[in-house]
């Protein structure tokens, strides 16, 4: 059962799969400098949410987690535009955060996921959604889906709709 907000959006997947469809219809709705903050403990099923984002955004890659690479790049295929898919679990500080190129990548006209988003906060812009994952049994995910602006609000309320039917 979903718990539904214009902010928020609550939710329990009992699958891998389920959660990968969730991330499928949520990565059919993001548009070019949409910020998707995946947040969780090892585990959580964020790696699973963004393959489903990545096929849902289009992309023909494997989306795998970044986790030695820091950043992953998968165009779309329609018109190549990048879905940036970043994992700062690795990183210990604000120096580090900088030789990445995030702020470089936020310049640019792609979406970006960021699994591990803590670290990076103060960089990015206020408007993003953030996705808190956490693991509730072996198979079962809580994920809890929140919009903090105006853009995001809206991706929200259209992923409700498309994933809930309201």
């Amino acid at each position: 059962m979903a718990i539904l907000s214009n902010d928020a959006v609550s939710f329990m997947s009992s699958t891998p799969q389920q959660t990968e469809r969730l991330g499928i219809r949520l990565g059919e709705l993001i548009e070019p400098r949409d910020i998707i903050c995946l947040d969780g403990d090892l585990g959580a099923g964020k790696t699973a949410l963004a393959r489903g984002i990545g096929r849902g955004w289009g992309t023909t890659y494997r989306i795998t987690s970044p986790t030695f690479t820091l950043i992953n790049e998968y165009p779309r295929a329609s018109d190549g535009i990048i879905l940036y898919h970043c994992d700062f679990y690795r990183l210990q500080g604000a120096t580090e955060i900088i030789t990445t190129g995030i702020e470089d990548i936020l310049d640019t006209n792609g979406a970006i996921m960021i699994e591990w988003p803590d670290l990076v906060m103060p960089f990015l812009p206020e408007d993003r959604l953030i996705i808190a994952l956490s693991h509730v049994s072996e198979y079962k995910r809580g994920m809890r889906f929140r919009a903090t602006g105006k853009r995001s609000r809206a991706l929200l309320t259209e992923f409700r709709v498309s994933a809930f039917g309201r």
